[in-house]
């Protein structure tokens, strides 16, 4: 019995090409079902298109300190004013670097623009303050209940109210080792305390009359507003911080923590942001700490702090903590529970994860970050004129769109139809996946990404051209459509992934290297490119194999684009047999 011939085997997507066209469609229900399912059904769109404000911030160095502007810095000043613009209610605001000097801030439309620009031009305002008094974030109910500065009644607040219930300490570091500051966890961690660093009711100071919310008719009036204030409204977070930022620093003040989970009465500023040197976020795993962060303050800001310090080791709960306040809002309260404070280092710690040990540590550098910022221009953009914009964009778009398929149906005919439900195919992808990504990362679509996405219709179309073409030429040497479909593809997918790795190579430089709107357009090409390698790979060629099983295409009509004699093409001459020798024949011979 002879062996079966061996032959080369049919690539999957020619046996079973409804497996690729499955998975793309799956895709599609998937991506078109979270689109519902997620509330949104349309892309974000960019200030450029929806409108808003601009400020274009340029930084400039304190005097002496020639250095200052750079990448740390800046990175340090972003995250300060994004603080900033989410205080003011702010949900999709843009707040990134260009450049060496200069930080844009794009606000969207419904934003107050004075508010804005006054938040974004001034100098940020971090301050140490002793805490007075704390309690849930909630307004209370009766004001006499307000708690005293003695700090009794502060337990419920702590425990039971809107602050979490660990307890931060803190303690001097002279070494390399780190101290023992503490900072309160949402986790409910709580440093430990040893009987002799807690003061006792026998020396327990008495209130001091100008730390405490009452004893006059000013005190009694703070107290007022102190139970009036109710931090879980961000309205009123917001004017509480406001109030304090723009209070002197030997004045008491309300303030709020970042959550509104809790409130303060906060006495005068002992140290101020400038006092401190530096601060960074370690890794400490020689006692088990974990994240921590690191202070060192200068030689002034090293004497105030140890004197201060000093003072808060020796009262009770909540009067030995101090308050670490930026733009009036308190982000970290640790309690001091080992003595004074000395040698210009100390650490904060008591749980931390590596981002909020880098967030705190961020929040306490802008206190010695040595720049200042001006707006250096100030752009407002209407809702009517991007939606002008948009309307061009799309307009343009459909022009485009429209001359391809044009060339597409008089030069291919009938592959136009594959060409154009590809390009229907990718439309929806790139659509629903924007839109997504407006929600999960913040994609904003501004002009720009609108027309890296009309550029890549010449890029998906360039696709299917190269790969139409490698057919028509198979087809050109004298070989039938099927042969010729699965001929073709090895050398146009070569083709088709060196044009679509140098147009993503392309777009990742220009995404990496510029910043603002123009990312916009390099992040649209780049994602454009991918969904074109996916659509021709699962999309285009399945269809075309199936299509070469039909008659109309398989058997060259005059409308499918693939005809040979419009290609060219003679047919092959078959040979005939020589016919059998007949009787006469047989005679002659």
């Amino acid at each position: 019995m002879a062996a079966p011939k061996k032959g080369r085997r049919s690539s999957g997507s020619q046996g079973r090409p409804g497996r690729a066209l499955a998975v793309i469609l799956i895709a599609i229900v998937a991506l078109t079902g979270g689109m519902f399912v997620s509330g949104h059904t349309t892309p974000r769109l960019g200030i450029d298109l929806a409108g808003g404000t601009s400020f274009t911030l340029e930084a400039k160095n304190q005097p002496g300190k020639p250095n200052a502007i750079n990448t740390d810095n800046m990175n340090t000043a972003v995250s300060i004013i994004e603080r900033r613009v989410n205080g003011l209610g702010v949900s999709e605001a843009e707040v990134q670097t260009q450049g060496e000097k200069h930080i844009i801030v794009n606000i969207p439309k419904g934003t107050n623009a004075k508010q804005a620009r006054q938040q974004v031009g001034t100098t940020a305002q971090l301050y140490f303050r002793p805490v007075t008094t704390t309690t849930s974030g909630q307004k209370t109910p009766d004001p006499s209940s307000t708690p005293s500065a003695s700090g009794k009644g502060d337990d419920k607040g702590d425990d039971k109210g809107g602050k979490p219930s660990g307890t931060p300490s803190a303690s001097s570091s002279s070494s390399a080792s780190p101290s023992t500051q503490g900072r309160a966890l949402s986790e409910g961690l709580k440093a430990d305390k040893k009987p002799s660093e807690t003061a006792s009711p026998s020396n327990t100071p008495k209130p001091d009359p100008s730390k405490s919310p009452s004893g006059s008719a000013g005190q009694q009036e703070l107290a007022k507003q102190f139970a009036n204030l109710d931090c879980t409204k961000p309205a009123a977070r917001a004017a509480a911080a406001d109030k304090a930022a723009n209070a002197k620093p030997s004045d008491p003040v309300l303030a709020c923590s970042e959550k509104g989970d809790s409130k303060f009465v906060l006495g005068p500023s002992e140290v101020e942001g400038t006092d401190v040197d530096d601060a960074s976020a370690v890794f400490e795993s020689q006692n088990g700490a974990g994240w921590i962060v690191q202070l060192d303050f200068n030689g002034k800001g090293s004497k105030k702090f140890a004197k201060t310090t000093g003072e808060l080791t020796t009262k009770q709960s909540p009067q030995n903590r101090f308050a670490i306040v930026l733009d009036g809002e308190v982000v970290s309260d640790p309690e001091v529970t080992q003595g004074a404070i000395t040698g210009g280092r100390a650490t904060i710690s008591g749980g931390f994860t590596q981002q909020s040990s880098e967030d705190l540590a961020n929040v306490l550098s802008y206190g010695a970050l040595p720049l200042s910022f001006d707006i250096a221009d100030e752009t407002t953009v209407s809702a009517a004129l991007g939606g002008e914009q948009l309307d061009a964009g799309l307009v343009a778009g459909a022009i485009g769109l429209a001359l391809v398929v044009i060339y597409l149906v008089v030069y291919y005919r009938g592959l136009a139809l594959v060409a154009m439900a590809s390009l229907g195919v990718s439309a929806i992808l790139t659509y629903t996946i924007m839109v997504l990504l407006g929600p999960g990362i913040g994609f904003a679509l501004n002009l720009p990404a609108v027309c890296g996405a009309i550029v890549a219709i010449g890029i998906t179309a360039d696709s299917f051209i190269v790969y139409f073409e490698r057919i028509r030429d198979e087809i050109r040497e004298g070989r039938s459509l099927r042969p010729a479909v699965e001929r073709g593809w090895p050398r146009a997918r070569r083709t088709i992934l060196v044009s679509d790795f140098v147009s993503f190579l392309a777009a990742a430089v220009l995404y990496i290297v510029t910043v603002g709107k123009v990312q916009g357009f390099a992040f649209t090409l780049g994602l454009t490119t991918l969904l074109d390698v996916a659509v021709v790979f699962l999309f285009t060629k399945p269809l075309m194999t199936i299509l070469a099983r039909r008659p109309f295409f398989g058997n060259g009509h005059s409308w499918s684009g693939l005809d040979p004699k419009r290609l060219g093409v003679t047919p092959p001459l078959r040979r005939r047999r020589p016919a059998a020798p007949g009787p006469a024949d047989t005679k002659e011979a």
